[in-house]
């Protein structure tokens, strides 16, 4: 998506040779348009399959996610990192290591929001290690749901992510793909 890899060239800025920080946009404030075109775009590619929901994690995933559920007419459900006072007790949950915070993470959704046989869509801005989405894989087959996709924001192409759910019989497609983050410079794959 070209609008977006302008975007991550003028506004993200690379802290090393893994990090990529994106929160003028992406992960803490939103550009709304480029959102929602994503969402399009998303929608799209996903078009010829059944989607019954779309699924992310909290909360950098939840913007993309949301306009990608709208564009196909669907709810959109998030798994929270902590359990709340409000999650009962009756919940699905993986454990999940978080690349950018270098931290396990609980993923947890409440049972009620993913059924048997429903068509989910994952949703996530950053695709490395496959972590995050793996997590979400595990989830949606606990709960006899089927994984139909991964949608990713920004792939981390020089990390394993993409082969690990792959193998897992899951297709990635990825909005921008890095192939390198070096001496502060940015270069994409494709």
């Amino acid at each position: 998506m070209k609008e977006l890899k302008d975007k991550i060239l003028e506004e993200g800025v690379v802290l090393g040779d893994d990090i990529l920080k994106v929160d003028s946009f992406l992960n803490q404030q939103i550009d709304v348009e480029l959102i929602s075109k994503m969402g399009k775009e998303f929608a799209e590619h996903f078009k010829d399959i059944k989607i019954d929901k779309v699924f992310t994690v909290e909360s950098s995933g939840i913007a993309p996610a949301l306009a990608t559920a709208s564009e196909l007419g669907v709810k959109c459900v998030f798994g929270r990192k902590k359990q709340s006072l409000t999650t009962s007790e009756d919940v699905y949950h993986s454990s999940v290591f978080s690349f950018t915070k270098q931290v396990m993470n609980e993923l947890i959704v409440n049972k009620e929001f993913i059924n048997e046989g429903e068509n989910v869509l994952m949703i996530d801005d950053f695709l490395a290690n496959g972590q995050a989405a793996k997590g979400m894989i595990a989830i949606i087959r606990q709960a006899g749901a089927n994984p139909v996709g991964c949608g990713i924001v920004i792939e981390k192409s020089f990390s394993n992510g993409r082969q690990l759910i792959e193998d897992m019989d899951v297709e990635v497609y990825s909005l921008a793909r890095i192939a390198k983050l070096e001496d502060g410079n940015i270069e994409f794959t494709e």
